[in-house]
């Protein structure tokens, strides 16, 4: 693959240590905070059930969410472009994820359901069009090893 590089880093810093570190499995909390320079903290934790912190987020949420951030930021590029004014846009996202035998897991799915409200006079079916594009040049989707759906909607 040819073409330019991108570097990205993080810093994933555990904040659960309740005294006694590791020492049994009941005994540490799974909170951590995700940090990149110059950016807002971001507090993190496992799922509630693994033992995890529900107000916080989790790796399963942050994928969930690079998935349907990366299809927006797309898709709002391609609609500029092609002058279709898009006034609001949430997507609905969810992901699947199967636990193996061994407490070890993959996802095997993943479902953007964006709702994008197009300006008087837009041309619905370009910008339907337009999410199958986004959906080809996403950075995230086209980086995992599930299927990734989009079932956009639109209103006026």
């Amino acid at each position: 693959m040819a073409g330019r590089e991108h570097r990205y880093s993080a810093q994933v810093r555990w904040t659960g240590n309740r005294g006694s570190g590791t020492s049994g499995y009941k005994d540490y909390g799974r909170d951590h905070v995700i940090e990149s320079p110059g950016k807002p903290p971001i507090p993190g934790s496992s799922d509630p059930a693994f033992r995890g912190d529900g107000a916080r987020y989790n790796p399963e949420d942050m994928l969930v969410a690079s998935l349907s951030a990366c299809h927006m930021l797309w898709y709002l590029h391609l609609c500029a472009v092609a002058k279709i004014v898009v006034t609001d846009y949430v997507d609905r996202a969810e992901g699947t994820m199967a636990e193996g035998g061994d407490g070890g897991g993959r996802f095997v799915s993943a479902v953007l359901r964006p709702l994008a409200t197009l300006a008087p006079g837009s041309d619905r079916a370009k910008a339907e069009a337009l999410h199958h594009e986004a959906h080809r040049l996403c950075f995230v989707a086209n980086s995992v090893n599930f299927p990734v759906t989009v079932e956009p909607e639109f209103s006026d």
